[in-house]
């Protein structure tokens, strides 16, 4: 049995990749998970793992190609006496692979590290490639309306050109929105530098309107008084570096309260597929980190987030975006949230409505601290208040849903207590 290895899609706006290094040549053995190459993108750059043991019979893609998500990137043979083909030329055709009709081959699509999932056989049911499932998950094009697209493949079988020709039917596209398209317009007068978008800034804006195109953005505003919270801080900043060896930011007490609210109002940590409502049992918290010199973002996710205290928070935190910034997280880490927060505030921003990130169906935006005064018990105060901005797909999330859960978190921040953290000064 042949397994094709395909390029990952590492982040949600991915689009393509690049092949760094074959650290496996044609002929050799490979073990279950072994790394075999290494491959970078605009956000991630990361060892890929063998989906499969057996021996690398064929390499697709050379080093330096830049090859679009989905498009096989090599071959291993799983049976004994396996034959190793020469690495086609560079010059190769590297149009993506739709996933069908090679018989005796399994395609191989990278979830989590290891993970794989193999091309079965048609039952009956309709078979989709891989190829096809994953233009469908990344465009939000639903299980109901998957089922409507008119195949011209093997036994009708839908190609990539299908739901591409269906996508162009829809009004969307997949690579850069036509929504993005400005009116045709003069030159301006006078000097004007010219700035072409780079992969990442195209990926991103294809992925923002296709998020409005797709939900129904509602979104709440509240402000909540975090006076004790940054007077603890304030104490503990310098205790806390010396003893964890990591800064004591905000971003975890925001992390802590959104991850209790979730647990309470489990319909913010789902998604919509069709008509279906699919709850996330699990909450993996997306954490919004800008790149730097404002080369884009990526969301990095807490994965298992309600089974960490604070000090597993701030430390993961750290940690991801750390590695985010220089390129060095996983696939795993940079995919599968089910909530997410961004914080314009540590830029200065007061307050903001952010785009959900989908297929999720909320996004939590936390404003900067400012001190103002407050009226408390009929007197005036000086505080620590910030505002927070909820933006809810309200398909599924109703105005009062989405204002309760923002309150709730407004109350887990206002009655913290550094009891809960489980962290003490040694």
């Amino acid at each position: 049995m042949k397994v094709d290895v395909v390029m990952p899609q590492l982040g949600e706006s991915v689009a393509e990749g690049t092949v760094v290094k074959w650290m496996k040549k044609p002929g050799d053995s490979i073990a279950m998970d072994e790394s075999i190459l290494e491959i970078t993108t605009d956000k991630v750059d990361s060892e890929i793992p063998a989906p499969a043991a057996g021996t690398l019979v064929e390499i697709l893609t050379q080093e330096g190609e830049t090859v679009a998500v989905g498009t096989p990137i090599a071959r291993i043979e799983t049976e004994a006496g396996a034959t190793a083909v020469p690495s086609r030329p560079s010059s190769r055709d590297t149009s993506v692979h739709d996933g069908s009709d090679r018989p005796g081959t399994k395609v191989v699509v990278y979830r989590r590290p290891g993970a794989v999932t193999a091309k079965k056989p048609t039952t009956g049911k309709r078979f989709y490639s891989p190829l096809v499932r994953s233009i469908a998950r990344t465009e939000g094009i639903s299980a109901v309306e998957l089922e409507s697209v008119a195949g011209s493949g093997d036994r009708g079988r839908v190609t990539k050109k299908d739901i591409l020709a269906f996508l162009d039917a829809r009004g969307a596209a997949t690579a850069i929105s036509p929504a993005l398209a400005a009116p045709a317009m003069a030159r301006p007068a006078g000097p004007v530098e010219e700035i072409p978008m780079d992969r990442m800034r195209k990926a991103i804006a294809e992925h923002m309107i296709r998020s409005v195109q797709t939900s129904a953005h509602v979104t709440s505003i509240s402000e909540a008084d975090v006076s004790a919270i940054v007077r603890f801080r304030e104490k503990f900043k310098d205790p806390f570096r010396r003893q964890e060896g990591i800064s004591l930011t905000y971003t975890p007490f925001f992390a802590k309260a959104v991850v209790k609210a979730l647990k309470e109002f489990p319909l913010l940590n789902s998604s919509l597929d069709g008509d279906r409502i699919l709850l996330k049992r699990a909450i993996h918290l997306g954490i919004a980190v800008s790149l730097d010199d404002g080369k884009g973002l990526i969301v990095p996710v807490i994965r298992d987030a309600d089974e960490k205290n604070f000090l597993g928070l701030a430390k993961t935190i750290v940690d991801l975006s750390n590695r985010a910034r220089i390129k060095k997280l996983v696939p795993d880490e940079v995919q599968g949230g089910t909530f997410t927060i961004t914080n314009p505030g540590i830029f200065g921003g007061l307050i903001g409505t952010p785009i959900i990130n989908q297929p999720q169906v909320g996004i939590l935006g936390t404003g900067a601290i400012v001190k103002r005064p407050v009226v408390i018990n009929d007197a005036i105060a000086i505080r620590s208040m910030m505002y927070l901005s909820l933006s809810y797909d309200h398909r599924i999330i109703d105005g009062a849903m989405g204002t309760l859960y923002l309150q709730r978190v407004v109350q887990y921040l206002e009655s913290f207590d550094p009891k809960e953290l489980g962290w003490n000064v040694r």
